[in-house]
């Protein structure tokens, strides 16, 4: 166990009033960490710390700050098995899945950011007797606020282009979460990014995700995660005319056609399904499947699924660790019961006192990934967000039948379409109400593309253009032609 501090104008120092939060491991319950509680004092010193360092930052050229992303990517490289080891015990997920997907994309993001900036050119529209010039400039001090499911993955989406467009951060990592965000906070310091540029507050939602919100000083919120949390940024954040970016929850849906190829499509489901135990807001977690093919596609699905390692997180073999608490845990056992009180028929795993199965050393936030049949689409375990090892299986008769059903959720942030008919597959997604389809795969990504949701899944969108158009803001100089009256 260690105390972190937070990272605020360069240094580390302990909460204002010297409060802290335990961090814990959860698949050995044992402390990892304390971290400060802070308050809105310690916001207000970052703030000020990044004031004091924006007008430096701001005044490097697109090309400097470029290369300093491509250091702090070089930086992380060099800790990834660091990085991974540390997300696994923070986070319960299998070391294998932190090394492949945690650790690599914080180092991709720094450098695709990177090499995009490179590739920008200023934009002008040439008129009869005027050119007209699209200048950006940095929108200030940005507040940067992220979950705890991919907890470095998601910071670095977000610091990579708000640093690159000029601006400085007053970030907020996960209280549950907070190792590696304190990690990147000692790589700047390695490296001596100016004092101020990035600050790194930790401590509760209520009390420093709220001063965030709230502060005059603080002029853009990136904000991934709950949508009930998203409800309460939006609700402070849009009066003070904050630009806003808000990532909030899914309930993505899943769709094989009965001409898609079996093997591929169960696969992709599964790991749709219970890719970090189930815990990513882009997993599906409703499988809707074409009557024709149905009993087939549960009988490999379940086969698939019961087949699933689930154990030590640091064991190379696992393919599933924990839940990331046993709150959360509680959480998912409880929708197992009101899944089975709907009408549903649990088909493989259920809570710890139906499988029997309480970890490796029975110990930790440890759950058999769960699926379960017979429930209407309508049901809450079908439409309420669980984010766990939990799927829904549902049938459909014809497109439009499939279709009504996807869109019967107040979410819309992703899914995923099965099919060897790639007409019908392009022409159904663009008819789902979601921010991303997948068809023939999931979580494939380009990071030039648009990333966010629709209706109670988010507002807004960043990756690629999106994301520097978000963390800057756009003047367009008209210049008429000096030899015209």
């Amino acid at each position: 166990m260690h105390t972190i501090g937070n990272f605020i104008a360069g240094s580390f120092s302990p909460a204002h009033g010297g409060r802290t939060i335990n961090d814990y491991n959860p698949a050995t319950e044992a402390i990892l960490a304390t971290i400060p509680r802070s308050q809105g004092e310690d916001v207000e010193r970052a703030v000020n710390a990044a004031h004091s360092a924006q007008d430096e930052w701001s005044k490097l050229t697109l090309e400097q700050r470029a290369h300093w992303l491509d250091k702090i990517a070089d930086a992380l490289e060099h800790k990834s098995e660091q990085i991974a080891n540390t997300e696994s015990r923070d986070t319960g997920k299998p070391i294998a899945l932190a090394r492949r997907v945690d650790a690599a994309r914080s180092v991709s993001n720094f450098r695709f950011f990177a090499e995009f900036g490179r590739q920008q050119t200023q934009q002008t529209f040439q008129m009869e007797d005027a050119l007209n010039v699209v200048h950006r400039s940095p929108v200030g001090t940005v507040g940067l606020i992220t979950p705890w499911n991919l907890p470095l993955y998601l910071l670095t989406w977000k610091v990579a282009p708000a640093l690159l467009m000029g601006n400085t951060i007053v970030a907020k990592p996960s209280e549950v979460t907070p190792l590696t965000a304190h990690l990147l906070a000692e790589t700047l310091l390695e490296l001596e990014l100016p004092k101020g540029v990035f600050n790194l507050v930790h401590g509760l939602g209520p009390e420093v995700g709220q001063a965030i919100l709230e502060h005059p000083g603080i002029k853009a919120i990136s904000f991934t995660g709950g949508t009930e949390t998203g409800r309460i940024v939006a609700r402070t954040a849009a009066p003070m005319f904050k630009k806003l970016s808000l990532e909030l929850g899914g309930k993505n849906a899943t769709v094989v056609f009965a001409d898609a190829d079996m093997e591929k499509a169960v696969e992709g489901a599964v790991r749709a399904a219970f890719t970090n135990s189930g815990q990513v807001c882009l997993c599906g977690s409703r499988i809707f499947i074409e009557e024709e093919i149905v009993e087939q596609f549960t009988r490999r699905f379940v086969e698939k699924v019961d087949a699933i390692r689930v154990g030590n997180p640091m064991d190379e073999e696992t393919e599933m660790g924990t839940v990331i608490s046993p709150e959360h845990l509680l959480k998912i056992e409880s929708y197992i019961d009101l899944a089975q009180k709907e009408g549903g028929v649990i088909l493989t795993g259920g809570t710890r006192e139906m499988t029997g199965y309480n970890g490796p050393d029975g110990t930790g936030a440890f759950l058999r990934p769960t699926v379960v049949g017979n429930l209407p689409h309508t049901s809450r375990c079908a439409t309420e967000e669980i984010f766990g090892p939990m799927v829904t299986l549902h049938t459909f008769s014809t497109e439009q039948d499939a279709l009504e059903m996807v869109n019967a959720s107040e979410y819309g942030l992703a899914g995923s379409v099965w099919t060897s008919d790639i007409e019908r597959g392009q022409r159904f997604s663009t008819q789902i109400d979601s921010g991303i389809v997948w068809v023939n795969t999931w979580l494939h990504r380009d990071l030039r593309t648009p990333f966010g949701g629709v209706k109670n899944s988010g507002v807004g969108r960043e990756g690629g253009q999106w994301s520097l158009d978000f963390f800057s803001e756009l003047t367009n100089i008209c210049i008429k032609d000096s030899d015209e009256n």
